[in-house]
């Protein structure tokens, strides 16, 4: 009788080995919805389909920075005076930020992209070329030979990993849209969603952005990938769907430059810097944040990253100008190693994995400058001075969106008071000058007789090369217009984070076991 008992334990179980996964009666367990009971991805049910909840991809050069709280602004003495970035606390989302500052060889293949798909000797094309070459005239001045920095810093080998300079905020942000079509068109091909010969038939407008993707304003053939009957993608009767959507969890959002409060969160990089074994609190970013460092390396209020004798002590931690006429150093024992810019992977990265987040270049960030003061801003998420409302341009005869003829891009336009005036949360499409310079605020600038500062002033952060110390600061700010550059000015990039606030493979929330409630 055992022996019985046991054999139909065994085949019970060989049983529901076989049919793990799957229903009664051998049938494919899906999922469905916890509101309507429907299945999700069953043609016999609707064909609603539902992608598998997944991560979001890191795209290149970024690093994962998780969020929270800190006090954004002066850390330092205001030795300036400028009392343009008052201390206050603030929350700052989870996101992605580029590990090192843009180069000069990742620029020149953004060059190379314009001029392989804009004709340079079509008329039409020059503007889009010639605006997007950075200005290496940046380097010149009265008093010291800097011709061959003009000639050589922006295509010369030699400076192949050196920082971008002489790029206006509005070429940089543009690098950041080419980037973004690049990157998820990288991942399309990878996947085999596209044909890798729609890439020799863009031409002109004719070229692929991810926004004209997804609208059908570019067309191009599909890859083996969609056409497969293995393919992941579905329609509603569960053919193999040739087409990706946003809501397939493969095209990653958009690079962007980083808001301000982002970059200044993690410039401090404000987790586990170097602590001591024994010293258990130091792993903890309240700690490092409560002892109110000043500069990027730093672990406590001195400015030394490492405390034991004979390690780090003396040495440089960035790229600036220690005093009027020192550079670099004497001959021989040079502090820096860098007259002027350094490799952008030059020195030791900061908590989150950055490089030079101090010194080197300073970097624009996506905010309109304004000196602050404890109204004009949002604690969370993160401040941002700048919104200007958009949305798709549709034609009035067809309805539909549509591209620009020369860039590609598809058209967009601000959103319009009368279209934002009976909602609560905003009221208008453009609110760069919102509670500072409108109406609201009783404020103006007289730009060009009392200020400098206007609506097309833009916030750089973080010392450069020919900076004293005091720039260093991640809470000192400074800015110019969105269409000037310096040979200090240089930027790297961003991105949102979509899902869980602490990274891939982390819960939302605080999770509990459940328990049967007691009846």
């Amino acid at each position: 009788m055992r022996v019985k008992n046991l054999v139909i334990l065994l085949a019970a179980v060989v049983l529901l080995a076989s049919c793990k996964g799957k229903g009664l009666f051998g049938k494919k367990k899906t999922d469905k919805s916890d509101v309507t009971g429907w299945n999700y991805n069953d043609k016999n049910m609707g064909g609603f389909q539902v992608a598998k909840s997944k991560d979001q991809g890191t795209g290149p050069g970024l690093v994962f920075v998780q969020g929270g709280t800190f006090t954004m602004g002066q850390t330092d003495e205001d030795v300036m005076g400028d009392w343009n970035n008052v201390p206050r606390r603030v929350s700052v989302p989870s996101f992605y930020i580029d590990r090192t500052e843009v180069a000069n060889v990742h620029y020149r293949e953004y060059l190379y992209w314009l001029q392989k798909v804009f004709d340079p000797s079509d008329p039409v094309n020059v503007p889009i070329i010639e605006g997007a070459l950075p200005d290496t005239l940046v380097w010149r001045s009265e008093l010291s030979y800097n011709e061959p920095l003009v000639e050589y810093y922006f295509r010369h080998p030699g400076f192949n990993y050196y920082p971008v300079v002489g790029v206006t905020w509005r070429q940089a942000n543009d690098f950041c849209l080419w980037r973004s079509d690049r990157v998820n068109e990288g991942i399309l091909l990878k996947k085999q969603f596209i044909n890798k010969q729609g890439l020799q038939g863009q031409q002109g407008s004719n070229n692929f952005t991810t926004k004209s993707y997804l609208l059908d304003l570019y067309q191009t053939a599909p890859g083996k990938g969609a056409t497969s009957k293995k393919s992941s993608l579905k329609t509603a009767t569960g053919q193999p769907r040739t087409k990706v959507s946003m809501e397939d969890g493969i095209l990653l959002p958009d690079y962007r430059l980083p808001f301000e409060a982002e970059w200044e969160y993690a410039a401090y990089g404000l987790i586990n810097q170097n602590p001591r074994p024994s010293m258990k609190e130091g792993k903890r970013g309240e700690e490092l944040q409560s002892n109110k460092q000043i500069y990027p390396w730093s672990q406590n209020v001195n400015g030394l990253r490492d405390t034991r004798h004979g390690t780090w002590q003396g040495q440089f931690l960035a790229n600036f100008k220690r005093g009027s006429g020192d550079n670099a150093g004497v001959a021989g024992g040079l502090n820096d190693r860098a007259f002027y810019t350094a490799e952008v992977k030059s020195f030791f990265p900061n908590g989150f994995g950055l490089y030079n987040m101090a010194g080197n270049v300073s970097e624009w960030v996506q905010d309109v400058y304004r000196p602050l003061s404890t109204m004009d801003f949002d604690d969370n998420p993160a401040p941002m001075r700048g919104n200007v409302y958009m949305k798709l341009y549709k034609d009035p005869t067809t309805g539909e969106a549509q591209i620009n003829d020369t860039t590609g891009r598809v058209r967009m336009v601000q959103v319009t008071d009368a279209e934002s005036k009976g909602r609560r949360n905003y009221q208008r499409g453009n609110v760069i000058n919102y509670l500072d310079g409108d109406t609201a605020s009783q404020s103006s600038y007289g730009y060009g007789m009392t200020t400098l500062i206007s609506d097309k002033s833009r916030v750089y952060k973080g010392g450069s090369w020919n900076d004293r110390a005091y720039w260093l600061s991640p809470g000192a700010r400074r800015f110019l217009e969105e269409d000037q550059a310096l040979s200090t000015l240089g930027f790297r990039c961003a991105m949102d984070r979509m899902g869980s606030p602490e990274g891939n493979g982390r819960k939302v929330g605080q999770q509990f076991p459940t328990r049967r409630q007691k009846r």
